[in-house]
């Protein structure tokens, strides 16, 4: 099976620079548009590629990117919990320089700085995205899967692509994934 992963398109609040988390926003007229040069882009480079499944976070912003790129409807995604973004907590909705000292370090480093007060653990995506990953091997082996999108968030995209490339910690948290930006892996 080969996972095609990648972070939904623009919203308003990325345009803002705003910590969106879990905040349930539409993609804006830039993310759309980023959704259809994805799925051009596959087009062009992989003629036919058909995906046996979608999957997506609950966020309508991840629902409506998984439709574009996955040339699928709506109600053909598979919703799942596990893909929604990290919890920020009292910081949802922060300009990423309002954050201040605790949040921003965590945010840039968390393999040495410490969450700040009520936002999610890397160790919490980190059993999110080991959940779902193994879900999804069994779902996978069940199936016949040959290629899977899986939508989701830049958060959680970092944890996701962490186990998928067996690193240590179980993320791997630099470079920020773009919107859009498409990682593909072999699984298992």
């Amino acid at each position: 099976m080969k996972i095609w992963l990648t972070r939904h398109g623009q919203t308003d609040l990325n345009r803002e620079r705003r910590m969106q988390g879990r905040t349930d926003m539409p993609l804006n007229e830039t993310g759309l548009a980023q959704a259809r040069e994805a799925r051009a882009k596959i087009e062009a480079e992989h003629p036919g590629l058909v995906f046996d499944a979608v999957y997506a976070s609950p966020l309508q912003r991840a629902v409506a990117t998984g439709a574009i790129i996955g040339d699928v409807d709506k109600s053909e995604i598979r919703i799942d919990e596990r893909l929604i973004e990290a919890d920020f907590g009292r910081y949802e909705k922060r300009k990423y320089h309002m954050l201040g000292l605790r949040m921003t370090a965590y945010w840039a480093c968390p393999e040495v700085f410490p969450p700040a007060p009520t936002a999610e653990t890397t160790d919490s995506m980190v059993k999110r995205a080991r959940s779902f990953l193994a879900d999804l091997e069994k779902e996978g082996a069940k199936q016949g899967y040959g290629n899977v999108l899986i939508v989701c968030h830049g958060g959680i995209m970092r944890v996701l692509s962490g186990c998928l490339e067996n690193r240590p910690r179980g993320y791997r948290w630099r470079p920020k994934p773009h919107n859009c930006e498409i990682r593909i892996y072999p699984f298992p």
